[in-house]
């Protein structure tokens, strides 16, 4: 049975926000007044918007990287109206008052009195900055320090992945029960185990972005990730699926592994090796160059324990 669609494409994401940050903004609203300035709302853009909506990729292609981007709005047209808070597209998402709702990686949403500037910037007319200014983006190779870390990678799965792959995107459920909003939703996996620590080649989700099992992730590319995107989470993984502390990820002792693909050799798919041992089943004659389908658990020590190899 088809998916049920449950919400439409997205228009604004949002990204985990800033307790500390938002906390000095807070403090420094000394009247109303300044809760119409394009300066007390642009926190909320730096903190919670701009990891997504950024580049040529921006969901729906509203960008937020400038004032000017923001009030060209997206493909649907502008999402903030100068003067009318209650009719405005961003307004009514940030509120829940449209689907979905955003931060698409919520809970947790904005909160009231951040709801309150925003509506409160956009009443006043949706004024700009005294002079132009452009939101901090990420300028640095995150490869450069030979350690990358999950903050380095979210942007990518923001961009590209939580629209579906989260609580609060387009499906009734994420696919394959798969969610990719949050580090430990990511390393929890769905199903099955979708990221192995220090083994990219394993890990379903490279597995999905080069094309190596069906369906190819994105689900709606093409165009599919850029080849630094896919080099940057190989490498993220290669290194431990670190945290922003970068501290990297325990293995996932015991967790299921399907690989659909070509048997490259006796013990590897598409070069992700795997290991056998007495209880392994292996239902049909195969051989080099076939394809196949391994289920496997993983080991303490990050091998893949074939269960079960067959024909496919």
């Amino acid at each position: 049975m088809a998916r049920q669609i449950k919400r439409t494409k997205i228009g604004i994401c949002v990204v985990a926000s800033n307790a500390i940050g938002w906390a000095m903004v807070l403090i420094g609203l000394g009247s109303a007044a300044k809760a119409e300035t394009w300066d007390v709302v642009l926190p909320i853009f730096e903190e919670r918007c701009v990891a997504c909506h950024s580049g040529e990729f921006a969901p729906l292609a509203l960008r937020l990287e400038t004032y000017e981007v923001l009030m060209s709005g997206s493909e649907n047209g502008p999402v903030v109206l100068p003067g009318d808070a209650a009719g405005s597209p961003l307004i009514a998402r940030v509120e829940g008052r449209a689907e979905p709702r955003m931060p698409l990686d919520g809970p947790p949403f904005l909160d009231d009195a951040q709801i309150a500037l925003l509506r409160g910037w956009v009443d006043a007319g949706a004024p700009g900055p005294s002079k132009p200014t452009e939101l901090p983006l990420p300028t640095e190779d995150p490869l450069a320090d030979g350690i990358v870390t999950y903050p380095e990678v979210r942007r990518i799965f923001g961009q590209r992945c939580i629209e579906c792959h989260s609580d609060n995107g387009k499906y009734e459920t994420p696919p394959e029960a798969l969610r990719l909003d949050t580090l430990a939703d990511i390393l929890r996996g769905g199903d099955r185990i979708a990221v192995i620590p220090g083994n990219p080649v394993a890990s379903e989700l490279i597995r999905r972005v080069r094309g190596l099992s069906d369906p190819r992730m994105p689900l709606d590319g093409p165009p599919w990730l850029e080849e630094t995107d896919i080099a940057l989470l190989e490498a993220w993984i290669e290194g431990g699926a670190r945290d922003a502390e970068g501290a990297p990820a325990p293995i996932p002792v015991g967790g299921r592994v399907r690989l659909r693909g070509t048997l490259s050799a006796p013990n590897a798919v598409d070069g992700a090796e795997f290991a056998t041992h007495a209880e392994t089943e292996i239902r049909d004659p195969v051989q080099q160059g076939d394809r196949v389908e391994l289920r496997a658990r993983i080991a303490a020590d990050g091998t893949l324990m074939a269960e079960r190899l067959r024909a496919r």
